[in-house]
């Protein structure tokens, strides 16, 4: 079945990327503001500044309060939001179509003109480091930050995407003020609409509004290379009742086309209910009510990663069967069926995802935030579909690796002793 989505793209002339996927069966429009910064952008005393950025943009503008900026998109029935990554951030809103140009006044007016008031960000400092409070009350969070912080020890992928109380405690207003001037620039800002929406009538409107906005180069970021420290294990206490594991191998970056073998491989690994880890885990054994296996892949590094909250009092038996799967799948055969259900669940969710203007908009967003084109998903689809038992086999060898695994755990208080355990056993992937 052919899947070719209806898209568009324009260039404008101080840099920016004007993106539409028009979908004429809806009444609704997402669009997005995409900015190419997040948290490996940033030094280690700003870290957390991309975050507070995104925060503060809703504490008004200019032109509009904060209330002004919520009353006008959800009084009229729309949803706004924005969230940072490392590599990018996104300030976006669905609404029916017929407020599509005030809602996107809206948006804009928040990329160019943020008060950044004294005041709000005074305010917002609290917010955020009761945000970060909120996180380290969740296991489940603390546990993948520490696997972060093993993964990628000294570098910015390795720090908090949220920042440390102290440094937001610190942060001035001007080195925010002058974070963003360097990093909210044309060349680095992609607008995304999809939806009921004209291609021609987005480029004229988004060039009349940000036609203004300076040129300025692209930024950089510190590049991930092998001398990276990676440490192999990290262990915590907090007042839980179950033992947390995160556990993850440093992988290739996005443009690998290993990608695709991997994913498929984590799928039967662990994405879903009928993979090996949740039937063995979770099923046969009755030790964890969550357990899934995840990729994640940045410009030039990535992580394959488990995670699982397990039976406090077999928390090892837990880590022992994950790293018996991982094993296995270096020397078990993926048989036939297993592997086109997997290609299946892959194929069934991108299918399924496109039937949605915020998904349309975001993956045409990513697409061009990481790969400076539009990828169709059919091209996604027959890379997926030409991966073979022995691709997989292959690519679970080349990193299903104990060298390169790192393991994060979260124990309830006053147990003691699984370093050991997880260095012994870890080392026998």
């Amino acid at each position: 079945m052919v899947m070719l989505l209806n898209f568009q793209e324009t260039t404008l002339s101080n840099g920016i990327r004007v993106a539409t996927a028009g979908m004429g069966h809806v009444e609704s429009v997402a669009m997005g503001v995409w900015v190419g910064v997040g948290g490996r952008y940033e030094d280690k005393k700003l870290s957390g500044v991309s975050h507070f950025i995104e925060h503060l943009l809703f504490k008004g503008t200019e032109n509009r309060s904060a209330r002004d900026i919520s009353q006008s998109i959800e009084g009229r029935g729309g949803y706004f939001n924005a969230f940072t990554q490392e590599e990018s951030t996104c300030y976006y809103a669905r609404i029916a179509a017929e407020h599509t140009w005030s809602t996107f006044d809206i948006l804009s007016d928040m990329y160019l003109h943020p008060r950044f008031a004294s005041e709000d960000i005074e305010k917002e400092r609290g917010v955020i480091i009761e945000e970060i409070m909120m996180y380290r009350d969740q296991p489940q969070h603390c546990v993948q930050e520490m696997l972060g912080e093993s993964l990628w020890a000294n570098h910015p992928l390795g720090r908090p995407l949220i920042g440390t109380v102290e440094n937001i405690e610190r942060v001035s207003r001007e080195e925010i003020l002058g974070f963003k001037a360097k990093k909210y620039v044309p060349s680095n800002t992609v607008v995304v609409f999809a939806g009921k929406v004209d291609h021609a009538e987005c480029v004229k409107r988004v060039s009349g509004i940000l036609s203004g906005a300076r040129k300025s180069a692209k930024p950089s970021y510190k590049k991930v290379e092998k001398s990276c420290l990676q440490e192999k294990v990290a262990v915590s206490t907090k007042d839980i009742e179950q033992t947390h594991i995160a556990m993850g191998v440093r992988l290739f970056g996005r443009h690998d086309a290993r990608k695709y073998s991997l994913k498929v491989m984590s799928i039967v690994l662990g994405e879903n209910m009928s993979s090996r880890l949740f039937q063995i885990v979770r099923e046969k054994h009755g030790l964890a009510y969550s357990i899934h296996s995840s990729v994640e892949l940045y410009d030039e590094t990535g992580v394959l990663s488990i995670q699982a909250g397990v039976d406090r009092k077999r928390s090892d038996k837990a880590f022992d069967l994950i790293v018996r799967e991982l094993k296995q799948m270096k020397t078990k055969k993926v048989g036939a069926s297993e592997l086109r259900r997997a290609k299946d669940y892959a194929i069934g969710q991108l299918r399924i995802g496109m039937e949605s203007t915020t998904n349309q908009m975001m993956w045409a967003g990513e697409n061009i935030m990481n790969f400076g084109r539009f990828i169709q998903p059919d091209e996604v689809i027959a890379s997926i579909e030409k991966v073979t038992d022995k691709d997989i086999h292959q690519v679970a060898g080349e990193v299903l690796d104990a060298d390169k695994l790192s393991v994060a755990m979260v124990t309830p208080n006053g147990e003691t002793g699984h370093e050991e355990h997880l260095l012994v056993n870890g080392a026998k992937l």
